[in-house]
């Protein structure tokens, strides 16, 4: 099957190139990568306890529609203050961190094992957001159809953030559009646009633009601040990067995506 979407030629090194990918190769990719699979296995394992544990629709609806009304604030403020803040790469113990949830991603945005976040981090988060809000609302049915509608959840958001980094566009008026203010955020500036499936908070907290003429462009939107003399003064990320914050992404295809963000 790899072979037959030619797989082989776009995985390098255990790396995948979305520049380089068509849409039936980045299906196959998204459908067998682990982190995936697992964030599907456990939300049909949190599916199951949810249906044996529920009483009524009342234990199952409400939570999951909370969860879809909550994700995009908590995706927000997770993107804008903790994945854009300046202080996770100070501190030697989150360094590494940071570097993995996000500065790898806008250094290189193509690279599917970095766009995905690693569910070490990515799966206490969605408990955390998830869990709470279901519990309030149905008790421990609740907390398990939420952590499930969480994990589906971000199954979905996982997908179109490929797709907002894939060499393709969208059929979807709407799928353009979100790539587009998506697209924007990489190539043109960093501070605002922070949404992937919906930009409804950036609207609200006003930090989103519709074109790039509107802001001017972002000297840091690759390297996020970390520059050289952010790499001298705090030079763990640089050490785990193997070498200096790039201040332009590596990919020839940058142009074509700031084309497509205008």
């Amino acid at each position: 099957m790899a072979q037959k979407f030619g797989l082989a030629r776009i995985w390098q090194g255990r790396s995948y190139d979305l520049g380089r990918m068509t849409l039936p190769e980045l299906w196959w990719a998204y459908a067998t990568y682990p982190a995936i699979l697992l964030y599907a296995g456990a939300g049909l394992a949190a599916a199951a306890v949810a249906i044996a544990t529920a009483t009524g629709w009342t234990d199952v609806v409400p939570p999951i529609f909370a969860v879809l009304a909550v994700y995009p604030v908590a995706w927000y403020m997770i993107h804008r203050f903790i994945l854009h803040g300046r202080w996770l790469y100070k501190m030697n113990w989150s360094a590494a961190l940071w570097k993995r949830i996000h500065f790898d991603h806008h250094q290189d945005p193509h690279k599917l094992e970095v766009l995905f976040g690693a569910p070490s981090n990515t799966l206490p988060t969605i408990a955390l957001v998830t869990l709470p809000i279901g519990y309030a609302i149905a008790g421990a049915p609740g907390a398990a159809t939420a952590l499930a509608a969480g994990l589906f959840t971000t199954c979905v958001y996982e997908f179109i953030h490929c797709i907002q980094h894939l060499n393709y566009k969208p059929k979807s008026r709407f799928i353009q559009r979100l790539k587009r203010d998506h697209l924007a955020h990489h190539f043109h500036n960093e501070n605002g646009n922070y949404g992937i499936t919906s930009f409804t908070p950036d609207r609200l907290l006003g930090t989103y633009y519709r074109q790039v003429r509107d802001v001017p462009k972002s000297p840091t939107v690759y390297n996020l601040g970390y520059d050289l003399d952010e790499a001298r003064r705090y030079p763990r990320v640089m050490e785990l990067t193997g070498s200096p914050p790039r201040d332009r992404p590596p990919s020839a295809f940058a142009a074509s995506d700031l084309k497509a963000a205008q």
